[in-house]
């Protein structure tokens, strides 16, 4: 899967960057972890940095936000704090956006 933007809170958006870019028969396979940066239009070039270098330095990223992981999709989630946290309300919205994005595969990016 490729980086995507999501909209939580008041409003702010988020780079969501999977963990994993893997493909099975042509198709996307879904990843369970997703690193979160806080995003702005005006650093777009910082939003490729991130996407190239697939979140090697995310501790030291300022914008780094932690990181989500699908223990169990619809049950179980985990949030591992970054840089910046989010409160509890924000992981639960961040949850939300990815859950809907993960189920819609209409969409994802197309290759």
């Amino acid at each position: 899967m490729e980086p995507f933007y999501i909209m939580i809170g008041d409003p702010q958006k988020l780079l969501v960057i999977p963990d994993t870019q893997a493909h099975l028969n042509g198709h996307a396979v879904l990843t369970h972890t997703y690193h979160l940066y806080h995003h702005s239009d005006h650093d777009d070039r910082l939003a490729i940095d991130r996407e190239s270098t697939r979140h090697l330095n995310k501790k030291d990223d300022p914008h780094y936000l932690g990181t989500i992981t699908f223990d169990a999709p619809g049950k179980l989630f985990t949030y591992s704090r970054g840089h910046r946290k989010l409160s509890g309300t924000e992981v639960e919205e961040a949850i939300e956006e990815i859950s809907h994005f993960r189920d819609n595969s209409n969409l994802w990016p197309k290759n």
